[in-house]
């Protein structure tokens, strides 16, 4: 039986308005984005 069964109908809807506002950027948290660096010479540079 899950939790959802539980709940009474307003705490349904507030609980559908949750899942539905959740949006993840899983490229965001994965670091696509982020600066790659290299090792040039003994020093550290950003490509």
């Amino acid at each position: 039986m899950k939790i959802a069964d539980h709940l009474n109908k307003e705490q349904k809807k507030q609980l559908d308005k949750l899942k539905k506002e959740e949006k993840i950027d899983w490229k965001e948290i994965m670091g696509v984005n982020r600066d790659t660096y290299k090792r040039v010479n003994g020093a550290v540079r950003r490509k």
